[in-house]
C-alpha cells in the first residue's frame, strides 16, 4: 500500500512543480478577442522595445563570456606558469556573486555622485560628470559578463583537460606551432562546452530581474512585472512570460545539443604522459597569463566586494543590526526549509527510479529536472494565473491567501525551480553506486527500505549534503519569486538589498548583500574542492 502511494504521489509532485508551465500553456490555448488585442497593442508599443534590448543585450553578454571563459580556460589548462592552480580556484570567485549586488556595487562607486567621480572633482577641480552612467544595457551586460562567465570557463576547462592534451601533443610532434595548435586543435574541441556555457549564461541573463530593473533595461523579465504589478494586467503578463518561457526553451534545446556534442572525442588517457604536460610559460608570458586570469576576477569579485565594503565601514555604527537578524532569520529559515523538502523530493524520485525504471518515473524525473530553466517570473505568473481562476470561480475560498499571505506559494515556487539542483547532485551520487551491489544486498535478505538505509544512504551522504548546500544558497540570492510571493513582513536578505538599492540607499544594502556573497562562497569552496579531487583522480 504504502509502495503504491509512493508510485503515485511522485507524479503528482512532478504535476505541481509542473503547474506554472501548465497554467501558461492553458492561458495561451485559451485564446480570444481580449487576448488579442492585448498583443497588438504590446506589439505596437512596449514588445519592440522588450525583444530588441533582450536580443543586443544577449548578444553582448554571449560574445563577452564566450571570449572571457574560453580564454581564462585555455590560460590554465593549456600552460603552466607561477601561481596557475591560484588562478583555477579564483576564477570560480564571481560564482558566489549575485548579479545584482555587483550590479549595487559598481552604481554606488561610479555614480555622479560616487567616490570616484567626487574625488576626480575635488582633485583636479573638474566640473559635471566625468563618466557615462553605468545603468544602460551595456552596464548590465559588463555585470553579467563577470559573473556569468564561470559556466563557460568550468565547461570548457573541463574540456580541454579531457581532451586536448594527447592532440596537442600529437600536433606539436607534427610540427605545429603553439598559436595554430591553441586555434586549430584545442578551440575546436572545445567549441560544445563553450556553446554550452554561453547557452547557461545566457538563460541567466535572461531570467534575471534585480539587474535590469535596478539599471532600467527593459527586456522580457522586467515587462513581465511591470505587466503584472504595475499595469495589474494579467493576460499581457501571461503572453509576455510564455514568449520568455519560449526563448529559455530554446536556450536549453541548444545548451543540451551541445553537451551531447561533447562526446565526440576519444576517451581521455587514464593517465597524461610527460610529453602531453602544458606548455610552461616564462618572463612576459606569466605577466601577460596573469593578467588574463587575473582581470575577470577583479572585475567580477574583488572590485564589487571592496566597492561594498567602503560604505559598510564608513557606516558601521548606524547599520540596522536589529532589522539585520530578522531578515537574516527568514532567509535562513525559508532556504533551510526549501532545501530540506527539495532534497527530500530529490532523494525519493532518485530512489524511485533506481528501484522501478519505468517510462512513468523517468518521465517524472524528466520534468522534475527541466525546472531550474524556467526563470522566476515565469514561476511567479504560471502560479499566480490558476490562484486568480480558482478565486474567480469559487470568489469565498481561501486559495489566494495559501499562496501569498503564507510561506506555501514562496516555497511552492522555490521547489519549482530549485528541485531540480538537488535531484542532479543526488543522480550524480546514485551514479557512483553500482546495480550488483543491491542485487548483492537483496541476496542477503536486505531489500525496500532497509536496502536503502543500510545501503544506499551512507554512500549518498556526501551528495545529499552537496544538494542541501547548493539549494540553500540558490533560495538564499532568489529575487524575483521572493519579491512577490513573501508573506507580509517577511523580508529576506534578497529582497532588502534590492529595495534598498532602489531607493538609493546603497549603503544600507551593502549589509545585506555581503550577506548574501558569504554564503555564496560555499558552493564555490566545494565545487573547487571537487575539480581538485577529480583532477588528482585522473592523473
Amino acid at each position: 500500500m504504502g509502495r503504491t502511494l509512493a508510485q503515485a504521489g511522485l507524479p503528482l509532485f512532478a504535476a505541481a512543480l509542473a503547474l506554472p508551465v501548465i497554467a501558461l500553456v492553458v492561458a495561451a490555448l485559451a485564446w480570444d478577442a481580449a487576448s488579442a488585442s492585448v498583443l497588438r497593442e504590446m506589439a505596437a508599443t512596449v514588445l519592440p522595445g522588450y525583444v530588441w534590448t533582450s536580443i543586443w543585450l544577449c548578444l553582448g553578454v554571449a560574445v563577452a563570456v564566450g571570449l572571457v571563459g574560453s580564454v581564462t580556460a585555455v590560460a590554465v589548462t593549456l600552460f603552466d606558469f607561477p601561481g596557475r592552480r591560484t588562478a583555477e580556484w579564483l576564477l570560480l570567485l564571481p560564482l558566489a556573486m549575485p548579479a545584482y549586488v555587483v550590479a549595487y556595487a559598481y552604481t554606488d562607486f561610479l555614480q555622479f555622485s560616487g567616490p570616484l567621480q567626487t574625488t576626480l572633482r575635488e582633485a583636479f577641480g573638474w566640473q559635471g560628470r566625468l563618466f557615462p552612467e553605468i545603468r544602460n544595457p551595456w552596464g548590465a551586460a559588463w555585470v553579467f559578463t563577470f559573473t556569468l562567465y564561470p559556466y563557460v570557463y568550468l565547461l570548457a576547462r573541463t574540456a580541454l583537460a579531457e581532451r586536448a592534451p594527447q592532440l596537442l601533443e600529437a600536433a606539436r610532434l607534427l610540427g605545429a606551432p603553439l598559436g595554430r595548435r591553441v586555434r586549430e586543435v584545442a578551440l575546436p574541441l572545445a567549441r560544445p562546452a563553450i556553446a554550452a556555457g554561453i547557452a547557461l549564461a545566457l538563460m541567466e541573463t535572461l531570467a534575471d530581474y534585480g539587474v535590469v530593473s535596478y539599471f532600467g533595461v527593459q527586456t522580457f523579465t522586467a515587462g513581465i512585472y511591470k505587466a503584472w504589478l504595475v499595469m495589474d494586467d494579467r493576460t499581457a503578463a501571461a503572453q509576455l512570460a510564455l514568449m520568455l518561457l519560449a526563448t529559455v526553451a530554446l536556450l536549453l534545446w541548444a545548451e543540451r545539443r551541445a553537451q551531447r556534442r561533447l562526446r565526440f572525442s576519444a576517451p581521455r588517457a587514464q593517465r597524461q604522459g610527460a610529453d602531453a604536460q602544458p606548455a610552461r610559460l616564462t618572463g612576459r608570458q606569466v605577466v601577460l597569463a596573469w593578467a588574463v586570469c587575473g582581470l575577470p576576477v577583479v572585475f567580477g569579485f574583488v572590485l564589487p566586494v571592496a566597492f561594498m565594503l567602503r560604505p559598510l565601514v564608513q557606516g558601521w555604527d548606524e547599520l540596522p543590526w536589529h532589522a539585520f537578524v530578522g531578515w537574516a532569520r527568514n532567509s535562513l529559515l525559508l532556504a533551510g526549509g526549501s532545501a530540506l523538502l527539495a532534497t527530500g523530493a530529490a532523494l525519493a524520485l532518485a530512489h524511485a527510479v533506481r528501484r522501478a525504471p519505468s517510462a512513468l518515473n523517468r518521465w517524472t524525473v524528466r520534468v522534475v529536472g527541466l525546472g531550474y530553466a524556467v526563470p522566476g517570473a515565469v514561476v511567479v505568473v504560471g502560479l499566480l494565473l490558476p490562484v486568480g481562476w480558482a478565486q474567480a470561480r469559487w470568489p469565498d475560498s481561501s486559495v489566494s491567501y495559501w499562496v501569498t499571505a503564507t510561506v506555501l506559494g514562496i516555497v511552492w515556487a522555490y521547489l519549482v525551480r530549485f528541485t531540480a539542483v538537488a535531484l542532479q547532485s543526488v543522480q550524480s551520487g546514485y551514479s557512483r553506486i553500482p546495480a550488483s551491489w543491491d542485487d548483492a544486498a537483496a541476496t542477503l535478505g536486505v531489500a525496500g527500505a532497509a536496502l536503502w538505509w543500510r545501503v544506499h544512504w551512507p554512500l549518498l551522504r556526501r551528495s545529499t549534503l552537496a544538494a542541501l548546500l547548493l539549494v540553500f544558497v540558490d533560495v538564499m540570492k532568489e529575487l524575483p519569486a521572493t519579491l512577490v510571493l513573501r508573506p507580509f513582513n517577511s523580508d529576506t536578505l534578497a529582497v532588502v538589498a534590492h529595495q534598498l538599492a532602489r531607493d538609493e540607499r546603497l549603503g544600507e544594502a551593502a549589509l545585506p548583500a555581503l550577506a548574501l556573497v558569504a554564503v555564496g562562497l560555499i558552493p564555490v569552496v566545494l565545487l573547487s574542492r571537487a575539480l581538485r579531487r577529480g583532477e588528482a583522480a585522473a592523473c
